[in-house]
């Protein structure tokens, strides 16, 4: 995108973050808040040096359009780790960030291709890699299979292979309490490595990628394939569903028999395929290729299933309908595990395996033909149900009654002839809802090419909607105006509106919208998920979002497993399936058990899962911390432990239903009280 960009503006962008030619400043800055980098001349001051622009960029403007884009592009790698670098909360990635980020600012002042130099060495690092040795093993454990069993096994070391290579491995401090010294400190080391030269590369064009099943070996592979083992099985059982029948035996059968051979050849003492010389005579059926294309063929065949001569041993659709395309880039996750893309089918929330195993999908599916068959318009329906505005609005989008257009206006090319129209229309209902902004600002930002509107249209006439500025370098929105004709509301016009921005910015990639809201707004924008708690660092957005007197910033970070345009009726079904599985429960464990008897016999307290009858209903305790973890969270911050005590302590004495407890039974007053009560709370 930025290589479109005309060549001023380029220059702009790398004068941020090139070094002045006649001093010391490492950077332009805009003399003033108002002057953005897409805004600013050659002939505008720094705000550091107070030379020019153009004495920041001087040295920039002989090289050839190649070396821009490229330095463009190291350039956006910068703002994309100092963007992860906001977003880590684990102290060793972001320190791993913050050196990334130095080192590609050096190399764009420098004009230098950035090369990672010190203590954690070249790739690779160790021989043989994993997919040799997975090869290996192959070859090794089923060579004397038919051509067609062996083409399983094969497919499936594929899909073990390529899990690896789009794995977010969990992080050194979370190893710390079940890993010995030794195991975390040679842990640490291999996945800074991974981070370095595998995991950051994926999403920064500027550093070489390499994958991560032939850079690393065996001890990085004992390291994680316990905790990727069992996540990889939980994966397979609940995309089970979806799986074509014919595959499916041969992932949930053959794929965990596959995985525990190779469990035993991982920690196994002295297992062939970890040695450098192994040699395996290979099926009888491959010989003849592997004459032609060479053995390391076949491993980059494992690796890159479009190799063209290996068409005929690869089954290169495979494993897409278990994860994403083998293209997919890699999202930040804050777990270990496998990560998907972000296409809207597969942004389902999904449940987990414990969930899939409590609950059968027969009995589920049962209950959702029939909220189906209940459901207003269904067969078994007499009354007309309660139903949410916004789920209305969608039938009505549905029907054709509404429908909802990004509109804006544009300086470059012809506008499209129905917009000028509709921008008008929005001009007229922004007015009208917002007496307290001036007509003038309202018409320069509907009609600024930068904003955007998503507006509601009715009868061919906009009945609302929201104006908005995408920040797309910056990685976020500003969502400046968001009205509804008075006409028009109650109808869940509003949620709807929101539900199709989020969608939007979804699509091109904006994960956060910021907005300042009136004591008026505050209420709407927090029942569409926004919050006062501002995630974003403030250099992010300082400088390019308006400001407004009396005004409150809020903030909506999407979720990009969620699809908003279907999240009312997603959460709504949820809800009603729930309560149809709470009121089976019931009706299957309903049964009156005989009173405790063991207070009586001074028996202060007892264990929850000793409770007659408790475990029936489906009840399981919950998984404990550890002591030292308690620990860490209790005394992370007592100030505020003690300030938080103290308010519920205040509020217990303040409850117009706590006279009994403020004071102890006077004895003389209840003779025989302390004969009943043994132990009288204290």
């Amino acid at each position: 995108q930025v290589c479109g960009w005309s060549r001023d503006r380029k220059l702009s962008k790398l004068a941020i973050y090139s070094s002045c030619q006649e001093c010391n400043c490492n950077g332009w800055k805009a003399p003033t808040q108002k002057v953005s980098t897409t805004l600013a001349t050659a002939s505008d001051p720094c705000h550091n040096c107070t030379h020019l622009l153009s004495q920041h960029t001087s040295h920039l403007s002989v090289l050839p359009e190649e070396e821009i884009n490229r330095l463009l592009g190291m350039v956006v790698d910068v703002e994309n780790i100092f963007m992860s670098m906001h977003r880590e909360s684990d102290s060793d990635n972001k320190s791993v960030y913050y050196y990334l980020f130095k080192l590609l600012r050096r190399c764009i002042v420098e004009m230098r291709k950035p090369s990672i130099e010190g203590p954690l060495g070249q790739p690779p690092f160790e021989l043989p890699s994993i997919a040799k040795g997975v090869m290996n093993f192959v070859l090794y454990k089923f060579s004397h299979l038919t051509q067609k069993d062996w083409q399983a096994m094969y497919d499936l070391a594929k899909m073990f292979l390529h899990s690896l290579n789009h794995w977010n491995f969990e992080t050194p401090s979370a190893r710390l309490q079940t890993a010995s010294e030794d195991e975390a400190s040679a842990y640490k080391v291999n996945y800074t490595r991974w981070l370095v030269f595998c995991h950051v590369p994926a999403f920064c064009d500027s550093l070489r990628h390499y994958e991560t099943t032939t850079v690393f070996g065996k001890t990085m592979l004992r390291a994680v394939f316990k905790s990727v083992k069992k996540q990889l099985v939980d994966k397979c059982h609940m995309e089970k569903d979806r799986m074509p029948a014919d595959k499916r035996i041969l992932v949930l059968t053959h794929f965990p028999r596959f995985l525990n051979l190779i469990e035993e050849e991982i920690y196994g003492a002295n297992s062939p395929i970890w040695d450098p010389e192994f040699k395996h005579l290979p099926p009888a059926h491959l010989q003849a290729t592997l004459e032609n294309i060479g053995f390391n063929a076949l491993i980059e065949g494992l690796l890159h299933p479009c190799v063209p001569l290996l068409q005929n041993l690869l089954l290169s659709n495979f494993y897409t309908f278990l994860f994403n395309s083998p293209d997919s880039k890699k999202a930040e996750s804050p777990r270990g595990g496998f990560t998907v893309g972000s296409d809207v089918k597969r942004r389902k929330i999904g449940l987990t395996a414990e969930d899939l195993d409590d609950v059968p999908d027969a009995v589920v599916k049962q209950i959702v033909r029939e909220i189906n068959e209940d459901s207003p318009g269904g067969p078994n329906s007499v009354f007309k149900e309660c139903i949410p505005p916004d789920i209305v609005a969608k039938g009505e989008e549905e029907s054709g009654l509404i429908r909802v257009a990004l509109v804006y206006n544009c300086l470059d090319r012809q506008v499209d002839r129905q917009f000028i129209p509709w921008l008008i229309g929005l001009q007229g209902v922004f007015s009208h809802q917002l007496p307290r902004m001036p007509l003038g600002y309202i018409s320069r930002l509907v009609f600024d090419p930068k904003h955007k509107t998503l507006a509601l249209i009715k009868e061919q006439k906009p009945i609302g909607g929201i104006c908005f500025r995408p920040f797309v370098s910056q990685g976020f929105s500003e969502v400046v105006f968001c009205a509804v004709s008075s006409n028009e509301q109650l109808k869940g016009y509003g949620t709807h509106l929101m539900n199709h921005l989020k969608e939007y910015h979804m699509r091109v990639g904006i994960h956060h919208l910021l907005t300042f809201a009136d004591e008026f707004a505050i209420g709407y924008f927090r029942k569409q998920g926004f919050s006062k708690d501002i995630c974003l660092d403030s250099s992010v957005y300082q400088g390019f979002i308006k400001d407004y007197d009396g005004a409150t910033l809020m903030h909506c970070q999407l979720n990009p497993r969620i699809v908003y345009t279907e999240l009312s009726s997603v959460i709504r079904k949820q809800k009603e399936v729930l309560k149809r599985l709470i009121d089976q429960k019931k009706d299957e464990v309903e049964k009156v058990h005989p009173g405790l008897t063991c207070f009586k016999e001074g028996v202060r307290c007892i264990p929850v899962e000793a409770i007659p009858g408790i475990r029936e209903t489906g009840w399981r305790p919950a998984v404990r911390n550890t002591r030292v973890s308690r620990l860490q969270v209790e005394c992370a911050d007592p100030d505020s432990l003690h300030k938080a005590l103290r308010n519920v302590i205040n509020a217990i004495k303040n409850h117009e239903l706590a006279w009994p407890f403020q004071e102890p039974v006077d004895k003389a007053a209840v003779t025989d009280y302390y004969d009943h009560i043994k132990y009288p709370m204290g």
